[in-house]
């Protein structure tokens, strides 16, 4: 009896717990991409990387100075960064949202190609395929989405594809104070 008690004991736990975290992501209390970030209210990192269109050129995180930003990691391996891509270029075009991107763990050539196919949403767009500067930002994949205020300060982070309704509740509102303060 206790050899198969034991088991149905364990396999019954788990299952409440899958049970129950099913429960929170359907009313929307858990997702489990939201992995918290040190950065939150603090100096954003400095980085200092190629520029994958002009490789003499150096994308800096200072280049953003005084100027709320959002910064996009990316890489043409990731399908969200796919799904993404079109929202990205309409809040470049239609917003006038400044965005520097770090393309991640990627072939430039293909980057390149696919900005050239798709179109280019970002202000500058770093090169990063060793992981050199996406470490000290904490990224641990791809997409993910920071917003570092006017001055230099990260105010949230998304992981995952940006879409209308990410904007909305966590990144519009900062460009929105910033254009009132103008």
């Amino acid at each position: 009896m206790t050899r198969t008690a034991i088991p149905l004991a364990i396999f019954l736990g788990l299952a409440g717990l899958f049970w129950y975290v099913l429960q929170q992501m359907n009313q929307g209390e858990y997702n489990p991409r939201s992995v918290p970030t040190q950065f939150i209210g603090r100096t954003a990192p400095e980085f200092a990387l190629p520029d994958l269109m002009d490789p003499d050129s150096i994308v800096r995180t200072s280049d953003m100075a005084g100027q709320v930003w959002l910064l996009n990691v990316w890489g043409t391996w990731c399908p969200e960064c796919w799904k993404e891509h079109e929202y990205l270029i309409h809040l470049a075009t239609r917003e006038q949202v400044p965005i520097i991107g770090i393309n991640w763990r990627d072939d430039a050539a293909e980057a390149k190609s696919m900005l050239a196919r798709m179109g280019n949403p970002f202000a500058r767009v770093g090169f990063d395929p060793k992981s050199d500067a996406v470490i000290d930002w904490g990224v641990y994949g791809a997409p993910e989405t920071f917003l570092i205020d006017a001055e230099g300060i990260v105010r949230e982070k998304h992981t995952g594809a940006l879409n209308p309704q990410v904007w909305q509740s966590k990144f519009k509102p900062y460009f929105d104070a910033a254009a009132g303060a103008s």
